[in-house]
């Protein structure tokens, strides 16, 4: 299927929020990192300190696209310009993406769950995680009535609540149909 020694696990963070930007990254681990599992099981604090492991032992690439790029071109799109980033950035390798589409993209192969059964995409999982929730983070302090801080765009009932007393903001996915409001 793929050959491990040089293989680029991919793995993105921010498919499904209602605001944020989409986060895709790909790794090429130089040696074993113990602990690496989908970033989704594992805790922040565990998750950073992977990160700073990951980026001291691979060659990866991180692509973000916001949302106004998401509005513009689709979600689809932006998938598919970042795994033809990170091919660039990352020549020369096997390509493995977790999921089950290509998003068109040729040399690409796809595996349901790999972030959770192939160690270079769960590190790719905790880069764009990890990567994500910090620009969240960040951009929590310019909108605080939003408390991108606790739910990172998301759709939870929160955000959902601060959307319709204060309108979206910049950072929302104006494409993203909300039930309930749109």
């Amino acid at each position: 299927m793929y050959n491990k020694q040089f293989l680029c696990g991919i793995d993105e963070a921010g498919r499904g929020p209602l605001a944020g930007s989409l986060v895709i990254a790909g790794v090429v681990l130089h040696r074993h990192i113990e602990g690496l599992m989908d970033s989704k099981k594992l805790s922040e604090k565990k998750r950073e300190s992977l990160y700073t492991k990951i980026i001291q032992n691979s060659r990866y690439h991180i692509a973000v696209y916001d949302s106004k790029q998401i509005d513009e071109v689709g979600m689809s799109v932006c998938i598919s310009m970042g795994l033809r980033e990170i091919m660039y950035h990352l020549p020369e390798c096997d390509y493995l993406f977790d999921g089950n589409c290509t998003f068109g993209v040729q040399g690409i192969t796809t595996m349901i769950k790999a972030d959770e059964q192939i160690t270079e995409v769960s590190a790719a999982s905790i880069l764009a995680k990890v990567t994500r929730d910090r620009m969240m983070m960040e951009l929590a302090s310019r909108y605080p009535e939003y408390e991108f801080d606790k739910h990172k765009g998301y759709g939870t009932k929160a955000h959902i609540e601060a959307i319709i007393k204060y309108g979206r903001c910049e950072l929302h996915r104006k494409s993203f149909k909300i039930k309930g409001i749109d």
